[in-house]
């Protein structure tokens, strides 16, 4: 799978050199659009148990083209390859592949294929800035570790001025585990943008109040050894120039012995002076079956270099707490380059 991801970039290369000789390059579709994400760092991690590390990364790097069609250029056929270290090698998965068809429906576009699922995108776009040191709560492995990010389904994408919403019916095990039943799981977001914004990229420059109500209803789940995972999420995050400040509850509301609980996320963003932010995350979640109770705790400050690059500085503390004994107390120094093109 390694070959793919150096013939696509290959492929950019070629692309740009042939245009720059006058060599004109064919497609189908309208435009081509290459562009990509990498998270670079290092981190030092003082461990409870085992061996403590010090180790550079590449934690991930997203690799992405978009085909926009003649027809309606905003139509577009999307495919992402995602590498991640694992064991020392850097494994390469498909993140995405699907076809985006742009307002099909009054207000309304659909991603059909290996897809966004409705929450996580949205709260690492509007609430939370800093996927390069952390994921969100519903997804880390010390946090509630419901959800991930795609699966293959489809997405129906709502935007109002004062309302957005995403509904969707994947597989539910998400994209890197198999689908081995007839279960599929409904998953959905709804928003209500108080200052009118529901149809705008948010910034930091811009104001922007958001309240959302998300979860999904999977009455069986591989990745989650075939058991129901149906739960809920309540989410506000306010915005301005100056600084950001957002909370949620998750709660896990069935009778999943293994994964049932609640908890909650909050986090913030002062923006001290230009180009200076200062972040910092609290997360907790408490299990039902044995009162397991996992804490994490995040601070950092961030620099942006310029529009391409971001370095960020910050410290991570993770706790697993049952019965008062800790399974897990580990906390990690991270430096970070996020690089965007």
């Amino acid at each position: 799978m390694k070959k793919v991801l150096l013939s696509a970039a290959a492929l950019a290369v070629l692309i740009s050199s042939a245009n720059a000789d006058g060599i004109s390059v064919k497609s189908k579709a309208g435009v081509l659009k290459f562009n990509g994400t990498h998270y670079l760092g290092f981190v030092a991690k003082d461990k409870s148990k085992g061996d403590n590390t010090n180790k550079f990364e590449t934690r991930r790097n997203y690799l992405q083209v978009k085909a926009y069609f003649h027809e309606d250029p905003k139509d577009y056929l999307r495919i992402t390859l995602d590498t991640h270290d694992s064991k020392g090698e850097s494994i390469v998965r498909l993140k995405y592949a699907y076809l985006y068809l742009h307002n099909i429906l009054p207000s309304t576009s659909v991603e059909i294929g290996q897809a966004h699922r409705p929450w996580i995108d949205y709260e690492e776009h509007n609430s939370w800035n800093y996927r390069s040191i952390s994921k969100v709560l519903t997804e880390a492995h010390n946090g509630a570790h419901l959800t991930n990010s795609a699966d293959r389904g489809i997405n129906f994408k709502t935007k109002l001025d004062y309302f957005s919403s995403e509904l969707g019916v994947f597989n539910g095990e998400g994209y890197h585990t198999e689908q081995v039943d007839d279960k599929l799981s409904l998953e959905w977001r709804l928003t209500y943008h108080a200052f009118g914004t529901g149809k705008q990229k948010s910034k930091p420059n811009t104001q922007y109040a958001n309240i959302s109500f998300f979860g999904q209803q999977n009455p069986s789940s591989h990745a989650h050894k075939d058991e129901d995972l149906n739960w809920y999420g309540i989410h506000a995050v306010y915005n301005q120039p100056e600084f950001l400040i957002s909370a949620q509850y998750v709660d896990v509301q069935d009778g999943n012995e293994k994964y049932a609980g609640n908890g909650y996320s909050a986090n913030g963003e002062y923006r001290l002076m230009n180009k200076w932010n200062l972040i910092g995350r609290y997360d907790y979640f408490e299990m039902d079956k044995d009162s397991t109770e996992k804490t994490r705790t995040l601070a950092g400050i961030s620099y942006e270099y310029n529009e391409n690059v971001k370095f960020i500085a910050n410290v991570l503390t993770e706790e697993v707490d049952t019965a008062g004994v800790k399974s897990v107390d580990d906390t990690s120094v991270m430096l970070t380059a996020e690089v965007e093109w």
